[in-house]
């Protein structure tokens, strides 16, 4: 008995064991290895209440944003005026500069609370080798759609800043997507689809505006809450 390797009972415990203790111990090795790769405890309340956000600072900016687009379509008559970067701001401008930054305050200050605090209870922090990860692919394509974004304002070109932003989101979060959870990029999909479409329609440019930084980011947190954070998968973190 003393001479049968241990490589034996190994092997005989294996097989005794039933396709559904098989099963659970493939899903808990592809737990772990998932937790080690991907950044899984971003919370899905940071995307409702970056929604939310979206949608009270749409809804304020509205009135500025179409003024401040029909100003600029009546001023620029020529290319060389669009190019005036020190003139045409005045109160419209400042507003939306003002909400857009408010906004995005407040979702990323969203984002870290309540990424913070899933943190806590999964185990695995708000900083790690799979956040950083996230963080530099996510970072890439949002800083520079930032830049171009803000090159269109100060051109003022305002009416393709909420296609610019749809677009260049949407990129980032497909871009990132591989780091974390799935929803991740059927989100950054839709952002850039709604993106595209903003960008033939001008006109209805920020209800699309609105529905994407708005309704979806309400639509896929809630998803992303009831699916690891309520329901049945929850169970499977540590």
């Amino acid at each position: 008995m003393c001479c049968v390797p241990a490589r034996y009972f190994a092997v005989q415990s294996t097989l005794l064991m039933t396709p559904r203790d098989q099963f659970s111990d493939l899903a808990h090795i592809r737990g772990l290895m998932d937790r080690s790769t991907r950044f899984l405890s971003l919370s899905g309340l940071s995307g409702v209440i970056a929604g939310i956000a979206a949608i009270i600072g749409a809804l304020l900016a509205k009135e500025h944003y179409l003024a401040l687009c029909w100003d600029d379509r009546i001023q620029r008559s020529a290319l060389a005026s669009s190019l005036d970067i020190a003139g045409g701001w005045n109160e419209h401008s400042w507003f939306l500069l003002v909400d857009g930054a408010v906004v995005l305050l407040v979702a990323i200050s969203g984002a870290l609370w309540f990424t913070w605090r899933r943190g806590l209870r999964t185990g695995q922090g708000i900083w790690d080798a799979s956040a950083s990860r996230l963080v530099v692919n996510i970072a890439v394509p949002l800083v520079s759609g930032g830049v171009f974004c803000l090159a269109l304002f100060l051109y003022h070109l305002p009416w393709l800043l909420p296609a610019a932003t749809l677009i260049f989101y949407g990129l980032a979060l497909f871009h990132a997507s591989k780091f974390t959870l799935d929803e991740i990029r059927w989100l950054g999909l839709s952002e850039l689809v709604l993106g595209l479409i903003a960008l033939i329609w001008v006109d209805a440019a920020l209800l699309i505006w609105t529905i994407g930084f708005g309704v979806l980011h309400i639509f896929y947190g809630a998803v992303m809450y009831f699916r690891y954070e309520r329901g049945p998968a929850s169970r499977d973190l540590p």
